[in-house]
Order: structure tokens, then C-alpha cells, then sequence
């Protein structure tokens, strides 16, 4: 019998129960709301959700997995097909910063990336889940390779990889408010480049 089983929710082990694991993480969202990223604890989000700690842990190997997975739900940030690799650089960006400025989701992020320096758990979430980020952004690029746009011999993650330190600086130090202007300049020395042209 589970933890929950007396309260109402069924749990079916390793495998995931699709209503459970929704009310586990709607628990979390509330708590983060509630309590802020320093009140956050997995204790707290099985008390609102009625689940056992354990059936948390077996889903989520840590407190740096669930937020992982809370954030990715939160997270709203369309990724454009212009047809253009600046233009849907550029839109990303644009989009990316107003998200993490205007929802909750950018002090989640800042604060897992923060725990990560000292935290084996929440690196290794944070790792997988920018593994995952580097290679949808390297999509974009894929579709530019497709169009002509990039030469075929450009690595797309890497290039994944410096859109994301750009957006990853701006998020920790708190200054996702770059204009328009400033967002192509450095699109464009990415695309571009910086080399004189001969």
C-alpha cells in the first residue's frame, strides 16, 4: 500500500501516477509562491499534496529535480520560425527575457542555478536540463543550416551555447531589460561574427 493510499491517492511505484504527480507539482508551485525559493522544501510540498516524501523521491531524486520540472512547466517562451536565424534569435531572446522578468520563473531559475555552484544534486539537474535547452536552440540553427543560412560544417550546440551564456549572464546578475537594438548587436556578432571583413 502506498503512503497516500489512506488519503485518496494511489501511487503505482517508480512509474509515475499522471494525477499524483500533477498534484505534487502544483503543490510545488504553491509553495514556491508561498515561500519563496529559501522556504522550499520537499517536506513542505508533500505536506500540501498529501503524498509521501518517498513517493516524491522516487520521481524526483531531488529538490533540484522537482523545481527543474516546475520551472519547465512554467515556462512559456516561444522559440520563432521566421525563416531568419537573426530574426528567430532575436525573438527568443526578446521572449526569453520578458518571461523571466515578468513571471516568477526567472528568481526560480537564478536560484537553482545559484545552488548548483554547491550542489551535487541540483547540478546534475540543471546540467540535464540545459542539455536539453542547448539542443533545442540548436534547432534554429539546424533550420538556418537547412536554408543555406550557416555553413554545414557549424556546430549548432556550440553556437546554442553562446546564445545561452548571454541570456544566462543577464539573468544572474537581474538586467533582462536590453532593448530591441541591443539584443540584434549581439546577435549579429554571433551570427556574423567579429572579424574585419577583407
Amino acid at each position: 500500500m502506498s503512503e497516500a493510499a489512506g488519503r485518496g491517492r494511489k501511487s503505482i511505484g517508480a512509474r509515475r501516477n499522471p494525477e499524483s504527480a500533477d498534484a505534487i507539482l502544483d503543490a510545488a508551485e504553491a509553495v514556491l509562491r508561498e515561500a519563496g525559493y529559501a522556504g522550499f522544501s520537499i517536506e513542505a510540498v508533500a505536506r500540501r499534496a498529501r503524498a509521501g516524501k518517498p513517493t516524491i523521491y522516487r520521481w524526483w531524486p531531488s529538490k533540484a529535480a522537482l523545481l527543474v520540472e516546475v520551472y519547465q512547466r512554467q515556462k512559456r517562451v516561444e522559440t520563432p520560425d521566421t525563416g531568419n536565424l537573426e530574426e528567430d534569435l532575436v525573438g527568443f531572446l526578446r521572449n526569453l527575457f520578458a518571461h523571466w522578468r515578468d513571471t516568477p520563473s526567472g528568481n526560480v531559475f537564478r536560484s537553482l542555478i545559484a545552488e548548483a555552484q554547491s550542489d551535487a544534486a541540483a547540478a546534475m539537474a540543471l546540467g540535464d536540463y540545459a542539455k536539453g535547452r542547448r539542443a533545442h536552440t540548436g534547432r534554429m540553427i539546424e533550420r538556418a543550416k537547412a536554408r543555406g543560412e550557416v555553413a554545414a560544417d557549424v556546430d549548432a550546440e556550440i553556437v546554442a551555447d553562446l546564445v545561452a551564456s548571454y541570456a544566462w549572464r543577464h539573468l544572474l546578475t537581474n538586467h533582462l531589460d536590453d532593448d530591441e537594438a541591443t539584443i540584434r548587436t549581439v546577435v549579429r556578432y554571433v551570427v556574423r561574427g567579429i572579424a574585419q571583413a577583407s
